[in-house]
């Protein structure tokens, strides 16, 4: 079982689908993305503009909104999908339009997902779609069932109403065999959402984990909720998939735990959050017969580690039941990289209106300014395709 040597540094790899004005773009990006001032003045300029009702779709869309998404549709996503597809890299198309109330808008949320379990349905260029519970239900509901608040009779219909559109995609999803990573959110419903995906992974994942959860690593508690849930998938049998993330809301968590005067879950340092995403690798590699993982991660020693992991346990690059996955617009050093050497590899591809993806493009640049290092490895490896690129063609002219 051959397991080809990898480098995160072969630049020419990695940026092979870019051409020199996309590679300039996304240097130009990134360097006004490392600036924690500027990230935060665009945010608030942004919600502002919209507010006020200024025009500033266009400038979103031609500039952090094309880093970053797919595109407005499903139809203008697929260039970037088959794109993906040439290099043997799957997309995960979500729809990722956030802070939305109204019955209307989670029905059309759910209309979408359905759209693209079809288009998904046989089709290795989208090997899975991604879901997240309060894009179909309100987030008022998740939060009082998970502190035990009693439902009001308008909550009730609500939340019967929610649990409706989650079991049609979950159907759809098993009927098409094509997996649902249900996202994980703020702490304080997330064990609503751990209780749902349980709910559907019992009902749906018993021949293949089409149903998938999410764990954010960045929280302590989550080494001993995933022991539990590979134990009660094999007590129950069911399969389970599981996405390991390190998290996206710790500023968040952390002042709400300080306001309400309770214990932060997140981790003190990121050392540990560190040694728990690896311990969690582990933990699923050792589970593989009924856990498929998904490894969602920007850091390079966590994918070292799983790549080194696998090697121990003999597990193929392609097995079915390892997948890395990073986001569209980040890390292609590593996704191309893999994806060159064998491994089962997937952009996180967001897509949806300009003005509805802010959120989530808003989340994104703030997060990519908090990771200590992130921005400056894409620019040192953007800064060093350029400089590869002038010797090659100075050495082309001699």
């Amino acid at each position: 079982m051959e397991h080809p040597e990898i480098s995160f540094e072969n630049t020419a790899n990695a940026f092979k689908t870019k051409d020199n004005k996309e590679l300039r773009y996304s240097l130009w990006l990134f360097k006004l993305m490392k600036n924690p001032f500027l990230v935060k003045l665009f945010s608030r300029l942004t919600i502002l503009a919209i507010q006020m009702g200024i025009p500033v779709k266009s400038a979103i869309k031609a500039t952090i909104f094309k880093q970053f998404c797919g595109g407005e549709s499903i139809e203008e996503s697929k260039k970037v999908v088959n794109k993906l597809n040439n290099s043997h890299i799957g997309s995960i198309l979500d729809y990722s339009v956030e802070g939305k109330e109204r019955e209307e808008d989670f029905n059309n949320t759910k209309n979408e997902i359905l759209k693209i379990i079809k288009l998904a349905k046989g089709n290795p260029a989208i090997p899975y779609t991604s879901l997240k519970l309060t894009g179909i239900t309100p987030f008022t509901v998740l939060d009082k069932i998970n502190s035990k608040q009693k439902l009001t009779a308008a909550n009730e219909i609500e939340f019967k109403n929610s649990k409706g559109r989650l079991a049609e995609i979950g159907y759809y999803a098993s009927e098409s065999d094509v997996p649902v990573y249900i996202d994980a959110e703020e702490s304080w419903i997330q064990d609503s959402i751990d209780s749902l995906a349980e709910e559907m992974m019992k009902l749906y994942n018993k021949k293949m984990a089409i149903i998938q959860t999410t764990l954010q690593m960045y929280r302590w508690d989550r080494i001993d909720y995933l022991n539990k849930l590979i134990q009660k998938a094999r007590n129950e049998n069911f399969f389970i998939g599981i996405k390991l993330v390190r998290g996206a809301y710790m500023e968040k968590e952390n002042i709400r735990a300080q306001k309400l005067n309770y214990q932060s879950p997140i981790q003190t340092t990121k050392e540990n959050t560190d040694c728990a995403f690896d311990k969690a690798v582990d933990i699923c590699l050792q589970n593989i017969d009924v856990v498929t993982l998904c490894a969602g991660t920007h850091n390079e020693e966590s994918t070292m580690h799983l790549i080194q992991k696998m090697k121990e346990l003999n597990i193929p690059n392609d097995h079915p039941h390892v997948y890395f996955s990073q986001l569209f617009g980040m890390s292609d050093h590593i996704t191309y990289n893999l994806a060159d050497t064998g491994y089962n590899v997937t952009k996180y591809l967001p897509y949806g209106p300009v003005k509805s993806v802010i959120p989530y493009l808003i989340r994104r640049a703030e997060e990519n300014t908090a990771i200590s290092g992130q921005l400056g490895r894409e620019l040192r490896l953007i800064i060093e395709e350029k400089n590869r690129r002038r010797c090659s063609r100075i050495l082309a002219a001699d």
